[in-house]
């Protein structure tokens, strides 16, 4: 993970706005959303890891399944997510296997490449001018 310091931490914004600027840009809600905070994430590549841009958010006023809510930026990160290629073959922790037969991720917190850091802050500054124009 590389955080990145941006104009944007601590803004707040209604979700819906959020969502209608950003999924626009590529940028999706995160599938590991509660209720009370997510992210959304927008992938840079997808060649033997995963790297991500991934801007965090908070619920201030209800939660995030409320119409309406309206949410608090965090600290935008860069996100590498490492992951073997295939088919789990050897799935044996999951109760059925047939239903999750892909490999299990080799580290999901992997280190950021230094070479991708600086096309990642390229990302943020492009959310910085759609969301503070």
């Amino acid at each position: 993970m590389y955080a990145v310091q941006s104009l944007i931490e601590n803004k707040e914004y209604k979700l819906q706005d959020l969502e209608d600027k950003l999924k626009p840009l590529g940028y999706v809600i995160g599938g590991g959303w509660e209720y009370d905070h997510g992210y959304f994430d927008y992938k840079m590549e997808d060649n033997g890891a995963y790297l991500f841009v991934r801007l965090p958010f908070t619920a201030v006023d209800g939660e995030l399944d409320t119409k309406g809510v309206h949410v608090k930026l965090g600290r935008p990160f860069l996100l590498a997510h490492d992951y073997e290629g295939g088919l789990d073959h050897d799935n044996v922790a999951d109760p059925n296997p047939l239903t999750n037969q892909f490999s299990a991720p080799h580290d999901p917190d992997a280190p950021f490449p230094a070479e991708w850091i600086a096309t990642g802050q390229k990302y943020i500054h492009e959310l910085e001018a759609v969301l503070l124009d």
